[in-house]
């Protein structure tokens, strides 16, 4: 992320901490105002958290400015992954261009 220094693994870490999460992203997005912005990406159980229960968790742990901006819930079979398993970031912040045009 641009600007001040917002690691994706950091918010990760804290949304892997619910334990009905089964797996996360952040990626970045383009935001008018700050240049870009964090959206967590999230896999979840279907009795698991919501939306704002993630945003308090990521308040509670989280600088104002690492919070994401928005949740996405998706199943955890939907993550873009490369052939070692590995989320591919690029595919979800194209995901994210191509809603915003």
């Amino acid at each position: 992320m641009d600007g001040e220094n917002v690691y994706p693994a950091e918010i990760e870490r804290v949304l892997l901490a619910h334990p009905q999460v089964i797996d996360a992203a952040v990626v970045k997005a383009g935001d008018l105002r700050w240049g870009e912005r964090p959206v967590a990406f999230v896999a979840r159980h279907v009795d698991g958290p919501d939306a704002d229960e993630l945003m308090r968790l990521c308040r509670e742990q989280l600088a104002g400015y690492k919070r994401p901006r928005e949740i996405r819930f998706i199943a955890c079979e939907d993550f873009p992954r490369s052939t070692s398993g590995k989320i591919q970031r690029h595919v979800l912040e194209t995901w994210i261009e191509r809603e915003a045009s």
